[in-house]
């Protein structure tokens, strides 16, 4: 099988690609090569990565079922790939560098690896502000294990975030008093906001 448009791809660092094309390969492979098995040879951690590169966690999980269980077996790099995925998948944010981190990334896969870890960096930092944000507009106190939810971090890591924002902790009840920040204009609070937040808790705690 010709991987030149994916070698191509990777040399050039034009991650933002690599998961079409690799998915576009695969469809013309599978086309080729019917009848035989070319899972082998197929580069499913560059696959899987890039999916998560372009923030598609959907069809990164997707590939990952779909991989042969002996493939999963013999390729770890391929299993740390998907480590990262999942933790995406479960928003479990606080975990992600950690997965990278765990990982001695093959020569050919470690800039697309740093790409990602750069992308998600800035990323998780945006995120974290919004839903602080979010946090701050729609409740008054709120549990310690919620933040942590809401925020992508463990409890320990959450509270000293919202600690340094003037937030009280109630150790007894592990409860978080929020502070509320001056309002230099008059706001109301968006009541959709609150909804979602109950929504998101909703999916992450069922």
């Amino acid at each position: 099988m010709d991987f030149s448009p994916l070698t191509d791809a990777l040399a050039s660092k034009s991650y933002g690609k690599i998961a079409d094309i690799c998915d576009e390969l695969m469809l013309k492979g599978a086309a080729e090569m019917e009848g035989v098995p070319f899972e082998e040879e197929w580069p499913f951690a560059i696959h899987l990565l890039a999916h998560i590169y372009v923030n598609d966690t959907n069809s990164a999980r997707f590939l990952w079922k779909s991989i042969p269980a002996a493939v999963k077996e013999r390729q770890p790099e391929v299993v740390a790939a998907w480590g990262i995925g999942q933790r995406l998948w479960t928003r479990d944010y606080a975990a992600v560098h950690e997965a990278i981190r765990a990982f001695d990334w093959s020569q050919q896969i470690q800039p697309l690896v740093a790409a990602f870890s750069g992308k998600f960096f800035v990323f998780r930092k945006v995120y974290t502000k919004r839903m602080f944000q979010l946090l701050l507009s729609a409740y008054s106190t709120i549990s310690i294990q919620d933040t942590a939810l809401f925020l992508g971090m463990n409890e320990d890591d959450a509270t000293s975030y919202v600690s340094q924002q003037g937030w009280v902790v109630d150790p007894d009840s592990r409860m978080l008093i929020v502070k509320k920040q001056p309002v230099k204009t008059e706001q109301k609070l968006d009541s959709s906001k609150l909804q979602r937040l109950t929504e998101y808790v909703f999916h992450l705690e069922h």
